[in-house]
């Protein structure tokens, strides 16, 4: 498995390693034309400063990456974007861009979302390899397997220990997760869970084939509440009203990937449904890829527990 050395705006760095909590951040990438393949899911992306702070200070584990508009970016990060506000932000954003502030432009940027993130103190920084040239301006891939890389990366998992600090809902784990980078295994959080699925379904609504992204939304099929999980074959992409109506059980998506809807409930309820009855029946729009559709347990789940039909 590879790793990739970053590097990394201080500011983004000291703002994120004061934050409790955090679970996931987007290193973002100013510009929006350049994409990033460097890193498989799970695979580790640590912090360098930049010069004459020439230490890795950090690291996530990778899980995606998306090219966004900021104001989904915002809206799905918040502060995990390094930047204590959305008008901070896209000043940074501007900055690196060297453009002048225009407020009605909606800038798509690039965004690595990276999970399980560890911030290093001061005297646990690592010095970046000595093969990392000072004319790097965006990072290095290294190869884990390899002497130098797998050097690196024990020298990165004896300062992380100790250093990371667990939440109630993610708690700290310990052994081969961190400790074996061939795993490559990640927990996806709420933010990564969204762009994920915004990107699986071609960001267009499963249902209504919606494809105004600032109207979709992605959905659990079984809520986190009742035991769902962040994965992207619990998820449908739903514009924001299919949404609330599929959260609210006057919706639903067969094993068979047939939509259903609760004309009788909709009708009785808010005399009204009829724009959604000519969904019923027809087939959802799928992710291409086998592994990121939706699993028929947890559809069958969703008709049996929550549809009104």
């Amino acid at each position: 498995m590879n790793g990739y050395v970053a590097v990394t705006d201080p500011e983004w760095f000291r703002f994120l390693s004061r934050q409790l909590g955090i679970d996931e951040v987007n290193f973002w990438k100013p510009g929006g034309g350049t994409g990033f393949r460097a890193l498989t899911l799970g695979g580790p992306l640590l912090f360098k400063l930049h010069w004459p702070h020439n230490f890795i200070v950090g690291g996530g584990f990778f899980a995606s990456f998306s090219h966004l508009p900021v104001s989904m970016v915002w809206d799905t990060f918040g502060i995990k974007n390094g930047a204590a506000s959305y008008s901070e932000m896209r000043a940074r954003i501007e900055h690196y861009r060297k453009s002048e502030p225009n407020p009605r432009e909606d800038y798509v940027i690039g965004n690595i979302i990276l999970e399980e993130p560890f911030f290093l103190p001061r005297d646990k920084w690592i010095p970046a390899p000595q093969d990392f040239a000072r004319s790097v301006v965006q990072g290095k891939t290294y190869d884990l397997t390899m002497p130098a890389g797998k050097a690196l990366w024990d020298q990165v998992l004896v300062a992380r220990a100790g250093s990371v600090r667990a939440t109630a809902e993610r708690p700290v784990e310990v052994g081969a997760m961190y400790g074996d980078a061939q795993r490559g295994r990640v927990r996806l959080g709420q933010g990564a869970f969204r762009v994920m699925v915004t990107d699986a379904y071609n960001r267009r609504c499963a249902i209504s084939g919606e494809k105004a992204l600032p109207v979709l939304q992605a959905a659990h099929i079984v809520p986190v509440a009742e035991g769902g999980l962040h994965r992207l074959d619990n998820g449908l992409l739903l514009r924001s009203d299919v949404h609330t109506l599929f959260d609210r059980g006057y919706v639903t998506v067969t094993p068979e990937h047939r939509i259903l809807v609760a004309a009788k409930r909709l009708k009785e309820d808010f005399d009204n449904g009829e724009p959604y009855v000519p969904f019923h029946g027809t087939k959802i729009h799928l992710p291409e890829r086998e592994a990121e559709r939706p699993l028929a347990t947890q559809l069958a789940w969703h008709n049996e527990t929550k549809y009104l039909g």
